[in-house]
């Protein structure tokens, strides 16, 4: 038996073995469409914590949705983060027009935080709320969405709900790359064990982090987590961790994104996060970038390389990659026949795995919205 041969039962066994644990967890999360309204005597006061910085093109349709919402008892908290376009003026209009809305302005990022986590816990400082939520200034939330969110909340008795989103517009291959990205990190980190207590599963989503406010004090906000990139999942973690309650549910219709516009904004937007996902050890970009090439690239090759047995266990896992890919763009409302581009996208994310690691050993950091951030200090904030 050839290297082909056990290269190709190799994909096949752990192509079948990642689709059938992701599509039935997916089909165990609840969709908060699903989710009734909570009564209205029962809603308790929610602040929602809005970071923005140069958000002039997103903001406003953003803040319009919130705004919006079949909920009373909010205050909408906006964070001004050193902007340098039309951010401010359009807050400080609308705060005038609003009186739900309350807007603060950062002039200066103090030392050891990333801007983003610094607005973030700075809007937190200034709520009022029993519940915080923390969402982004391009994220727009159908009017039932809080309502549903803090029903499901209450009667799980959860201290943390996070929400998937969906992605709004963008090609065939912007959506494809979205699958191939979001597929690997639904495999890795299993969402759907993130509400059993004993699972050391957590979640935590940007679009949608509603969480208690308590709890949010308890574990130290995102102080614990100030120069962290991934500031949403890494939330999730300290939650989890302190045996505090979540969970994570599915938001198509409910909480949409229009992420990024095309695939070289989503390479970029990547650059910045994605050695930190990998913990800035080029150990793990070592075996990351394996495992894309083996259940990526490797099964296309096979079939045009390899001979017998070997080719059809390639060809059955290349099938089973562009099925599970047809089904993903089923579920986004899209044409089946865009799984085509899955052939190409595994290549872009070995891209971005590796220029992202590269970039920041090469700078001594990342810059992120005009700011330099450096490795040193970034990872004093990787959580163990």
């Amino acid at each position: 038996m050839t290297i082909f041969f056990w290269l190709g039962l190799f994909s096949l066994l752990a192509s079948l073995a990642i689709a059938l644990e992701v599509a039935l967890g997916i089909g165990r999360m609840t969709q908060i469409g699903e989710v009734p309204e909570l009564p209205d005597q029962a809603d308790p006061r929610v602040s929602i914590i809005i970071p923005a910085c140069n958000e002039a093109e997103t903001i406003e349709p953003a803040l319009g949705s919130l705004l919006a919402l079949n909920y009373e008892n909010l205050e909408i908290i906006a964070v001004d983060d050193r902007s340098v376009d039309a951010t401010g003026q359009i807050l400080e209009r609308m705060a005038r027009e609003h009186q739900t809305l309350r807007v603060h302005r950062i002039e200066e990022l103090p030392a050891g935080w990333l801007g983003k986590n610094h607005a973030l816990q700075f809007g937190a400082d200034r709520a009022t709320g029993e519940y915080l939520l923390f969402t982004d200034a391009d994220v727009s939330l159908e009017s039932s969405t809080l309502s549903r969110a803090l029903h499901h909340v209450s009667g799980n008795n959860l201290d943390h709900l996070a929400i998937f989103f969906e992605n709004v517009g963008g090609s065939g291959l912007l959506n494809a790359l979205f699958l191939e990205v979001g597929g690997g990190l639904l495999w890795l980190f299993k969402p759907w064990l993130a509400n059993k207590p004993k699972s050391k599963r957590f979640m935590g989503v940007g679009a949608f982090n509603l969480l208690k406010t308590a709890s949010y004090r308890a574990v130290g906000g995102h102080r614990p987590i100030a120069m962290h990139p991934i500031d949403d999942l890494m939330l999730g973690k300290l939650l989890k961790r302190a045996g505090f309650r979540q969970d994570c549910l599915l938001g198509h219709g409910f909480v949409s994104v229009p992420w990024y516009g095309t695939v070289p904004e989503f390479i970029n937007g990547l650059m910045k996060n994605t050695f930190a996902l990998y913990r800035y050890r080029l150990g793990s970009v070592a075996a990351g970038v394996g495992a894309i090439f083996l259940l990526g690239v490797l099964p296309l090759w096979g079939v045009l390389l390899a001979q017998g047995a070997a080719r059809i266990f390639f060809g059955t896992a290349l099938a089973v990659r562009i099925l599970s890919f047809a089904q993903g763009f089923r579920q986004l409302g899209r044409s089946p026949w865009n799984a085509g581009w899955s052939l190409l996208t595994p290549y872009l994310n070995i891209y971005i795995t590796v220029m992202a690691a590269a970039r920041t050993l090469r700078h001594g950091g990342i810059d992120w919205r005009g700011t330099h951030y450096p490795l040193r200090q970034l990872k004093q904030y990787v959580l163990r």
